[in-house]
C-alpha cells in the first residue's frame, strides 16, 4: 500500500512560488533539512514570510493549514501563505517556539 501512496504524494506536490503579496515577501518550496520544523508536517514543503518559516501542515485530504490561519484549509501552500499575510495585518511573523 506504500507503493501506491508515494506516487500520488509527488503527483500532489505542489509548485514553488515566490511572490510580494501585499508588501510581503512570500515564498514556498520543497524542504531542504536543516532541522527546521516545517518540513515534519507540511510533507517537505516549506513556507516563509519575509524570510521567516511559516509553520504549515498538509492534512489528510491534502489542504493545507498553518499556525496563523488554522480554522480555513485551503487549496495550495501559495493560498496559505496569502491567507496569513492577511491575518498577520502587518504585523511581523513570530518563530514558533517549541519544547
Amino acid at each position: 500500500q506504500a507503493a501506491t501512496a508515494a506516487p500520488r504524494a509527488a503527483a500532489d506536490d505542489p509548485a514553488s512560488f515566490d511572490e510580494v503579496y501585499q508588501g510581503r515577501r512570500i515564498r514556498g518550496g520543497p524542504a531542504h533539512g536543516g532541522g527546521h520544523h516545517g518540513g515534519h508536517h507540511g510533507g517537505g514543503y516549506t513556507v516563509t514570510v519575509d524570510g521567516r518559516e511559516l509553520h504549515v501542515m498538509r492534512n489528510a485530504d491534502g489542504t493545507w493549514i498553518s499556525v496563523v490561519h488554522h480554522y480555513e484549509p485551503v487549496a495550495t501552500p501559495r493560498e496559505l501563505a496569502r491567507a496569513a499575510v492577511r491575518e498577520l495585518r502587518g504585523a511581523p511573523l513570530v518563530p514558533l517556539a517549541l519544547g
